[in-house]
């Protein structure tokens, strides 16, 4: 079968296309043919990493989506011809996250990742695919969809008097915006693009920032409500954007920190935090029942993701310098 792999050499990394044997499932095991798989920021730290070691062979991309090709003994809830996502954790579940599923993260130092035409994975691991989406569009779901609303409504308890305020319009930012809005919620989008504030719009945000122009978005955002401020922050950026998140979250409200989009640095001054009597919510994606539970959502509101470019399978390392990029709008997929 036709894969990927990192290689590191010379403290540089490599995308390196390579064919492997097809891999059989064991018991409790499905085989999946993947049809599409879907870049986050988060491959590109992994990518610079590989340069340094530690990822030498390892298949990238948490995200795929396909068809169930084969199934092991034992398992009952599959059959071949299933449509079905993998879930971001292979081990994850149900319940509360443990620090033992870390290493059950796909495309991980540990995990071999999606970018291949099969792979293996228990039927615990896997969600069936919302039936109004396609493969491609279903590729995009099982890291930036889930942790948006793992963060954001799951845990988060955002509804319809919500005010959310999103970073950007990555693929994280445009899931929780368009949660948002099949929610009833108001939402507020930075962004350095008039372009992309103005496709923000269209998907429902309300109140739109271009944070060039404005480079203390914060105080905007509290003009722009009234000086009561976002309910729900989704805070992409790290120590670039975090304290004027601080600054923007509403009494009582909630910081849903995902992002190191700027990189690891100072630590911000919590202490509004104690006064307002708001919250900070880490995230690190979700489980197989919280993608469970938000496929549901999606089908009941006929959610589609937003698809930036979809590259060919020999084309996937330019679906990389895309990401890097950072001109893209949503999702970049790779098609199998």
């Amino acid at each position: 079968m036709k894969a990927y792999h990192l290689n590191g050499h010379a403290g540089a990394a490599r995308l390196v296309r390579t064919d492997l044997i097809k891999p059989e499932p064991a018991s409790g095991e499905v085989r999946i043919r993947v049809e599409a798989a879907s870049l986050n920021y988060r491959d590109l730290l992994i990518f610079d990493r590989a340069g340094q070691g530690g990822f030498d062979g390892r298949v990238p991309l948490c995200d795929g989506a396909g068809i169930v090709d084969a199934v092991g003994a034992d398992v009952v809830q599959w059959r071949a011809g299933d449509r079905v996502a993998a879930s971001y954790f292979r081990d994850w579940i149900s319940g509360p996250f443990k620090s033992s599923y870390v290493p059950s993260a796909l495309g991980s130092s540990a995990m071999d990742g999606m970018l291949a035409e099969y792979v293996v994975l228990p039927a615990t691991a896997l969600v069936s695919v919302p039936e109004h989406l396609t493969s491609i569009e279903a590729a995009t779901l099982p890291c930036a969809a889930v942790t948006a609303w793992h963060g954001l409504v799951t845990r988060g308890g955002m509804g319809k008097d919500a005010t959310l305020l999103v970073q950007g319009t990555g693929g994280v930012a445009l899931f929780g915006l368009q949660f948002a809005a099949a929610l009833g919620a108001r939402a507020i989008v930075i962004s350095s693009s008039d372009e992309k504030l103005a496709r923000a719009k269209a998907l429902g945000a309300s109140i739109l920032i271009n944070y060039r122009d404005t480079p203390d978005w914060d105080v905007a955002v509290m003009k722009a409500t009234d000086g009561a401020g976002a309910s729900h922050v989704l805070e992409l950026g790290g120590p670039g954007t975090y304290d004027r998140s601080l600054r923007s979250v509403a009494s009582s409200g909630k910081i849903v920190q995902i992002g190191v989009l700027t990189g690891f640095g100072p630590k911000p001054d919590l202490a509004r935090l104690q006064w307002e009597n708001a919250d900070i919510i880490g995230v690190t994606v979700g489980s197989v029942e919280h993608f469970t539970a938000m496929n549901r959502f999606l089908g009941e509101h006929a959610i589609h993701p937003i698809v930036d470019r979809v590259y060919d399978f020999d084309d996937a390392p330019e679906a990389y310098v895309h990401l890097r990029s950072g001109s893209h709008f949503g999702k970049i997929v790779v098609r199998l």
